[in-house]
């Protein structure tokens, strides 16, 4: 799972779950497909604050367990994502672009959520929902004495 990321002014565990799905859902991540894929992805980990946890590829689609830092929008990471690999799949895999007549290899779209190494929603909304509230109810007391 994720660490903490520590930089000047925040400290983060910013987990996401991204799926990008090819252009037309063709079946186009075949094994030397998907070994640019994931050499493409150790290179980005290379230049940005993205670190690739897990790549699990499918035909057409690829789920990744990435983990960021708040330096950037995540659609920001997104685009460089998507936009890396292609390039580099379509040049060292051009039988690909034949595939795709369109010239684009992922589909416009992408499906993310937050993963959470602490709790579920309900566990979270509980906590958050929960702060302060011992001190509080200690304070209104104390008031109402006086």
């Amino acid at each position: 799972m994720g660490k903490y990321i520590s930089k000047s002014h925040n400290k983060s565990m910013l987990l996401y779950h991204l799926v990008c799905t090819v252009k037309y859902r063709k079946d186009v991540l075949t094994k030397a497909v998907t070994d640019t894929l994931v050499n493409v992805c150790m290179e980005i980990e290379e230049i940005s604050d993205i670190t690739f946890i897990e790549i699990g590829t499918d035909v057409n689609h690829v789920h990744f367990l990435i983990q960021t830092t708040p330096s950037y929008s995540i659609s920001q990471y997104v685009k460089l994502i998507k936009g890396r690999t292609a390039n580099k799949i379509f040049k060292i895999n051009p039988e690909v672009k034949q595939k795709l007549w369109g010239g684009e290899f992922w589909s416009d779209g992408y499906w993310i959520v937050t993963v959470s190494k602490h709790g579920s929603e309900d566990v979270i909304r509980e906590y958050v929902k929960n702060q302060g509230k011992n001190k509080y109810d200690l304070l209104y007391k104390s008031e109402d004495k006086f």
